[in-house]
């Protein structure tokens, strides 16, 4: 015969048993003795409304806002640094070419060739230097700098015509570097701090050639067009990248 069970030692497995049963009684039923957990529903997951045609709107116009109102805080960083410095570089060329013609007029169409030669050379640099830095130039900071630059230009080109019919000769260059000042510097209002500050230096330049005798006007107009662009293009070039 085996031996015989102790009722004052533990049976086995009885404490482990013991303890299940108080923690189910104790948490798991509520005083009525009723099981205080219920099955999960078997419910579908709800999807997201998808957005109505109104705020689809709403959104587009918000985002469209965004980005005129960064596009009006940026400034236009395409201007041409060694453009700009190489058309000071054929400035001077003219300045010299021009100091030895005998007529006036060879004197102007000198001057003219050379404008036509800047235009060429500041419009492929800026190009080129917009698509490198991906500014564009008719949106945003770049229309605003071409727009600011173009009115001066062209009240140049319709003065210039007016000195010529006067045949006030002297007064062109003044004249040139004043308005070419002016449209630098309203350009360059939405472009780097470098380029409002050499538009200043011409329209100064431009006071002088007015207050210089015209035997100089072909000086001021190498150190105008020549060595401002040739400083301040290297400043740029340098600071902002070609």
């Amino acid at each position: 015969m085996g031996a015989a069970l102790d009722p004052f030692l533990p049976r086995r497995g009885f404490r482990r048993e013991g303890i299940g049963v108080l923690c189910n009684a104790k948490y798991l039923t509520s005083s009525t003795g009723s099981l205080i957990f219920k099955p999960m529903d078997n419910e579908t997951p709800q999807h997201p409304t998808p957005p109505t045609p109104a705020a689809r709107s709403r959104a587009l116009d918000d985002l469209r806002f965004i980005r005129e109102t960064l596009a009006r805080a940026s400034s236009f960083t395409a201007v041409p640094g060694w453009g700009t410095l190489a058309i000071g570089l054929t400035a001077f060329a003219a300045a010299a070419l021009a100091a030895r013609q005998i007529t006036p007029s060879a004197w102007l169409l000198t001057w003219l060739a050379e404008a036509a030669l800047a235009i060429a050379i500041g419009a492929v640099a800026m190009a080129l230097k917009a698509r490198a830095v991906k500014a564009p130039l008719l949106r945003g900071a770049g229309a605003r700098f071409v727009f600011g630059l173009c009115p001066p230009l062209a009240a140049g080109a319709v003065l210039t015509a007016v000195l010529y019919s006067a045949r006030l000769f002297d007064a062109m260059p003044g004249t040139w570097l004043l308005l070419y000042g002016t449209g630098v510097t309203t350009g360059g209002a939405f472009s780097v701090r470098a380029v409002p500050i050499m538009g200043v230096c011409y329209m100064l330049m431009g006071l002088g050639a007015f207050l210089a005798p015209a035997a100089w006007a072909d000086a001021f107009m190498a150190a105008g067009f020549g060595g401002i662009n040739v400083v301040f293009g290297a400043i740029i070039a340098r600071r902002y990248g070609g």
